[in-house]
């Protein structure tokens, strides 16, 4: 894409390479840099927050500043300065010309004028972790949405942050207090590293692990109770496990931010280097997917905000940063995820193989995709079902890579080593890891492994993976069943009204009969799908009827009763389970006891 710049003059700079050609233009500089943010009932009535930056520069030459394009951990460009709105600059009780130097980039003309301000309000209405979100009472936002930056300059500038509000509401986000309502932020990969609630939300605190924790919820009262406790009593659980991967907690305080909304079906977060921001239905409350996701995301704090590929160190706001390693900052930690889960006694060890399996059926239901490819191709969104698979099959990757470390070591190193190898002489040494560093790392730990095939076959390769045997060496046997089952062609939630819809396959039962998204599920036949007891009716209401039986499906739509004509219709299912081997021998047995207690 072209995109034209003014040439350089007074009031700009390009510097230019040794071949001639243009580079990004330099800001003039900029210091004492403080941003200030206002979220009250007046701003969330109108959807919006409120920003000012303050700083001090020569007045000279022109000042450009940029807002990110997308936020690390979203691998998604999001372009934030679009919602960017009543955009001014001002210094010694006048307003200051400026202009647009790129749609993400404000040119200022100081015009001498040495101490400036710059305010806008932004407009906060998409409920994405990755971004912004306005109720009348509370707003959510990532520093990426709304803290400028000087372009082209270095990014280890100090600042401080002002948070103003109603006297009645709360601030929580994992920002160092300097006073009240006073934040500072060492550098600005910091700045914009710190989710921030404001509004009218439930905190309270809890020393985990020797580790200061804090929870934030909204809406006020949304999150409570057993519920509430059950939660706290699971981070308690599931922190001595991480930490023992990588022998360190490298942070002061953690702070862990949800949202519990029935705009959303199903739930999602984000992580940063101290907290995570999540947003669940509240039919997660209680549920043992909100401990799994809250886990993967404070692993994250290790692995992918301190231990991360080369090519993301340092962080660049203004563009994609591909990597091929994304099922190792994603995948593997959603298999320690699962793990930390096991180990901190969260869940069964039969848990651990049904999520598991879960996975190696989600995998093999998706077009074959190398892990590589699919962590590169994420940025792009690609529409034939692989984006996310990394997850799932890194995931996998990762408890392969361990059982077979395992074995080539008679159980004395593990993936949990290869972890803590690349977390020292990596991140502590202020760097990346790249591919060949990650296998040099596995090899020198699995002596006898050959780590180029499982790298070019099962990583780089698009291989089925080896699941049979490599399990079979950690005491573990892959069940495949298949059979033939109603094929509905629903996806749905239970939230305070009843069974939503929330999806519906083309081209199925569903869709033949006309359900639409949204409608309230009430009864398939004559059988009411709030019955307890509607799997074993159905069965044997309907299970031996032919494909093509008449079959009436009621829901609930904008508080009227449909009864909608459809027809019985089947898929063939393949279900995996996964079982411990009671025969296995002794070593298989203390490989499967070492990934499920970390001993």
């Amino acid at each position: 894409m072209f995109r034209f710049r003014q040439p350089a003059v007074a009031f700009s700079l390009i510097f230019l390479s040794s071949a001639g050609q243009a580079q990004t233009p330099v800001s003039a500089p900029v210091t004492d840099i403080a941003y200030s943010v206002r979220f009250d009932r007046k701003t969330g009535e109108a959807g919006t927050l409120h920003v000012d930056m303050h700083f001090q520069t020569p007045g000279t030459e022109a000042v450009l500043l940029s807002l990110p394009a997308w936020t690390p951990g979203a691998y998604e460009i999001s372009n934030f300065a679009r919602n960017v709105l009543d955009f001014t600059v001002a210094g010694e009780d006048r307003k200051l010309r400026w202009d647009k130097a790129d749609y993400d980039t404000w040119r200022l003309h100081p015009d001498g004028v040495q101490s400036l301000t710059v305010s806008f309000d932004y407009r906060a209405d998409s409920l994405d972790n990755a971004i912004a979100w306005a109720q009348s009472d509370f707003v959510m936002f990532n520093g990426t949405n709304v803290f400028l930056y000087p372009e082209g300059r270095d990014l280890d500038f100090a600042s401080s942050i002002t948070f103003t509000t109603e006297p009645d509401w709360l601030v929580a986000s994992g920002f160092t207090s300097s006073g009240q309502g006073d934040f500072i932020a060492a550098d600005y990969h910091e700045l914009v590293d710190m989710p921030v609630f404001i509004g009218n939300i439930d905190v309270d605190s809890a020393e985990v692990d020797g580790i200061w924790n804090r929870l934030a919820t909204y809406p006020a009262g949304a999150m409570e109770g057993p519920g509430r406790d059950l939660l706290w009593e699971q981070i308690h659980q599931m922190m001595p496990p991480m930490h023992n991967v990588f022998g360190e907690t490298p942070w002061d305080t953690y702070t862990t931010l949800l949202i519990f909304t029935e705009e959303t079906p199903g739930g999602s977060a984000l992580e940063h280097s101290n907290s995570h921001m999540g947003i669940y239905n509240p039919a997660f409350i209680g549920n043992p997917l909100l401990a799994s996701i809250t886990a993967h995301e404070i692993f994250h704090a290790w692995n992918v905000k301190r231990l991360r590929p080369a090519e993301m160190v340092p962080y660049d706001y203004s563009k994609t940063q591909e990597t091929t390693l994304l099922w190792m900052s994603e995948g593997i930690t959603d298999y320690y995820a699962d793990i930390a889960l096991v180990r901190g006694q969260i869940i069964p060890p039969q848990g651990f193989y049904q999520l598991t399996a879960a996975k190696i059926d989600e995998v093999g239901s998706t077009p074959a995709v190398a892990l590589e490819d699919a962590s590169l191709n994420t940025w792009i969104d690609p529409v034939d079902g692989t984006q996310y698979v990394y997850y799932p099959k890194g995931s996998l990757a990762g408890l392969l890579l361990d059982i077979l470390i395992r074995d080539a070591s008679n159980n004395l190193a593990s993936l949990d080593d290869v972890m803590r190898a690349l977390y020292e002489s990596t991140y502590k040494a202020g760097t990346g890891f790249t591919t060949v560093q990650f296998w040099e790392a596995v090899d020198l730990v699995a002596l006898g492994l050959d780590v180029e095939e499982f790298h070019g076959r099962y990583i780089d390769g698009r291989d089925p993976f080896p699941y049979q045997r490599t399990l079979a060496l950690a005491g573990l046997r892959l069940l495949v069943d298949s059979a033939t089952v109603p094929a509905f062609g629903m996806g749905m939630i239970q939230d305070s009204a009843g069974i939503k819809i929330v999806e519906v396959t083309p081209e199925s039962l569903a869709d033949d009969a006309g359900v639409q998204e949204d409608d309230y599920l009430l009864r398939i036949g004559d059988i009411d799908v709030a019955d307890p007891s509607f799997a074993q009716r159905f069965q044997m209401r309907f299970g031996n009827a032919p494909d093509g039986t008449a079959l009436d499906i009621t829901v609930l739509r904008n508080g009227a009763t449909l009864t909608l004509p459809g027809t019985l219709r089947y898929e063939e299912v393949v279900n995996y389970r996964l079982e411990e081997d009671r025969t296995a021998s002794a070593k298989a047995t203390r490989i499967r006891q070492g990934i499920l207690t970390g001993r």
